[in-house]
């Protein structure tokens, strides 16, 4: 037989229950601005009916409700909204990142303006032309000695600017990995924290908002992979366990693991830069596994170290920094190399042969650093082709040809880099060691194209992934974000479900007044 009093503990439960379900949309309503929090339920559940199953049942038409309870208040998210955004994050971060180390150098080559190395070079050619045409005029003389100096200072800013930006990513590569090994020592923690709560059958759900919070800021940095470990004991059936982080690679195999269920009560595997003189090697990682650029599927992280400059695992430099610096070298050397040649085969105003016009390199590595002019004095300009008059300007011409002609056409010799006892064609060291073809002009103007490409693409993608991202967050944001005017339906509805309750009290409560004092008082 059911209890007088069953009425009353229904009605309580609903009470109770209807009163949670007030406070947790208080919770949200309370955090409707707080970045990365997710909204949270009360899942409601049917208490046990009455009577239970059993051979001593008593034998009543059917079970009856026994009201209502929370089963747990959840959080809510949505993986695969997850996944996604942390994949568009991660390729975010890396064109993002591309996109602005590409225009730190399209703003150091400043092309195409009249303050260029492309501009520098037309003006020297145009003095060398005038030179050519009146080789005794002093103006002349001054205007090659000044766009010569102009020239050279032009290469020596382009390449220390180039290296001065190099060491500026060297300090971002280094501030990601520390960002990295940070937000990892931090989702261990959260690990360890929640590892003691879950176990006793309770939801942490701050900390996981936290956590997922801190997953999608590491995910900016580098690709990563999350894998849900149970913590045990009693945890519930929604408990999302500790996370196991791993570093990808563009094929989704793990290259490493910063954080699982292992570092919990101990630290996380971090990571750790590996360089090769200036030239960054690799990525050490927890018990020493070593991680190649190539390798990393995208990020920020791999974005500097592009840019920076890396050994591939051919054992090649790669990098878009050192490459630009490493054709300026090449284009320097050759300049110096041919333009010096022509000149010591002319004659200065004196009749004599000409001297050394820019210092001499013995190698093209740092050649558009180190490149100046040692000529100081007009007069041992070799503007006269070697055996004619002084008056004669046609090595003048020959040296505006040094610009403009194809190195194929290049005549001197030079000491071999590699054998400096033997000699070789400075064409042929241009071709076949520097292998560049062409003339320095059209060489230059391929690396502003070339450039040009790159930082439109990688703008291009920055902006196309920006879009992908929003989208993704904006759907993620739907399902997990606070909604006001959700949340203010839910406190109407929650409001009269509890005074339902309430008002339901009242009317066992009168129910049972009638039985308790009203029954058995006939005859009185």
């Amino acid at each position: 037989m059911r209890s007088t009093f069953m009425g009353l503990e229904t009605a309580r439960r609903g009470m109770f229950t209807q009163q949670s379900a007030l406070y947790t949309t208080g919770h949200n309503i309370s955090n409707a601005n707080t970045p990365g929090f997710s909204r949270q339920r009360v899942n409601f559940q049917t208490t046990e009916p009455y009577p239970a199953v059993g051979m001593n049942k008593p034998n009543l038409p059917g079970q009856i409700g026994t009201g209502v309870m929370a089963g747990s208040i959840q959080r809510i998210r949505d993986e695969f909204l997850d996944a996604r955004y942390r994949s568009e994050n991660n390729k975010l971060g890396y064109f993002s990142t591309k996109s602005d180390a590409l225009a730190r150098m399209e703003d150091v080559m400043n092309e195409p303006t009249e303050e260029g190395l492309s501009a520098a070079m037309d003006n020297f050619w145009n003095s060398l032309q005038t030179l050519g045409t009146y080789p005794n005029e002093s103006g002349a003389r001054e205007s090659v000695l000044a766009q010569a100096n102009a020239l050279a200072d032009t290469f020596n800013y382009l390449s220390n600017s180039l290296e001065s930006i190099r060491s500026d990513l060297n300090q971002s590569i280094s501030v990601s990995v520390d960002k990295i090994n940070s937000l990892a020592t931090q989702i261990n923690n959260i690990n360890k924290q929640i590892s003691k709560v879950e176990p006793h059958g309770d939801l942490p759900n701050d900390l996981y908002d936290e956590r997922t919070r801190l997953i999608d800021e590491l995910s900016e940095l580098i690709d990563i992979k999350v894998t849900k470990q149970p913590s045990g004991g009693l945890a519930s059936p929604v408990a999302e366990g500790v996370f196991r982080v791993d570093i990808v690679s563009s094929t989704g195999s793990s290259l490493g693991i910063l954080v699982d269920q292992t570092t919990i009560n101990s630290t996380p595997n971090v990571i750790s830069n590996q360089f090769k003189g200036d030239t960054f090697s690799s990525l050490s990682i927890g018990n020493g596994n070593q991680i190649n650029t190539q390798d990393l599927s995208a990020g920020s992280l791999k974005a500097n170290i592009e840019a920076y400059g890396y050994e591939d695992k051919s054992g090649n430099n790669q990098g878009v920094y050192p490459k630009m610096i490493d054709n300026l070298d090449k284009l320097a050397f050759a300049l110096v190399k041919e333009f010096n040649h022509v000149h010591q085969n002319g004659n200065d105003l004196q009749g004599n042969s000409g001297t050394e016009f820019f210092k001499e390199l013995t190698e093209y590595k740092g050649a558009a650093k180190n490149i100046s002019v040692t000529l100081t004095d007009i007069k041992l300009i070799a503007a006269a082709d070697s055996g004619t008059s002084a008056g004669n300007g046609g090595n003048g011409y020959k040296l505006s040809g040094v610009l403009r002609g194809d190195f194929s056409s290049f005549t001197g010799d030079m000491a071999d880099p590699l054998n400096p006892a033997n000699t070789i064609e400075i064409k042929d060291y241009i071709l076949n060691e520097l292998k560049i073809s062409g003339n320095i002009k059209s060489v230059y103007a391929g690396l502003i194209t070339s450039l040009g490409v790159q930082a439109r693409e990688a703008n291009v993608l920055n902006q196309n992934t920006q879009t992908l991202k929003d989208s993704v967050d904006y759907q993620r944001q739907s399902v997990s974000g606070v909604s006001l005017d959700e949340e203010m339906t839910n406190l109407i509805k929650f409001q009269h479900a509890y005074n339902a309750s309430a008002r339901n009290i009242t009317i066992v409560d009168e129910m049972l007044d009638k039985i308790i004092n009203g029954m058995g008082t006939s005859g009185r």
